[in-house]
């Protein structure tokens, strides 16, 4: 297996997934959260997310609720991506949400306050139902701290 730290030079990563409605979702991803829209098909659109790849697919059949799973006291949903963002970019995106009125799963708060991994955190889900997590360490060095 390789070393990881070796990855540690950032790279983007590439993510499909699928949604229920193309038009909606180009308004959440590339209006809501101002993601550049790049190649795109009659049942696909990629866009930029802070420099890496999000494929939203057409697949109305594969969209489903998430389950949780308790972390620091939130339910949080099994099934979700984001970006780890700087902090002062993290509070941007969480004024702007909160004030596009951004119904939030888990609203922007820090978690693990005091220990090692504390972060400021905040879930919320786009029009088809999958949920998105972003995240910022105070220590950016401390994201897989023990």
């Amino acid at each position: 297996m390789p070393d990881s730290a070796q990855y540690r030079v950032s790279q983007p990563f590439h993510l499909a997934f699928p949604v229920n409605d193309l038009a909606a979702a180009r308004a959440f991803y590339g209006g809501l959260l101002q993601c550049p829209e790049g190649r795109s098909a009659a049942d696909w659109v990629d866009f930029d997310l802070y420099g890496h790849q999000i494929v939203a697919h057409l697949a109305p059949n594969e969209v489903a609720a998430a389950a949780t799973s308790r972390v620091d006291g939130d339910a949080v949903p099994v099934r979700h991506f984001g970006v780890v963002l700087s902090l002062p970019a993290w509070r941007e995106l969480s004024e702007r949400l909160t004030a596009a009125g951004v119904h939030f799963i888990i609203e922007p708060h820090v978690r693990f306050a005091g220990e090692v991994g504390e972060q400021a955190t905040m879930f919320f889900t786009d029009p088809s139902g999958n949920a998105l997590e972003f995240k910022a360490f105070a220590d950016p060095t401390r994201l897989f701290a023990k």
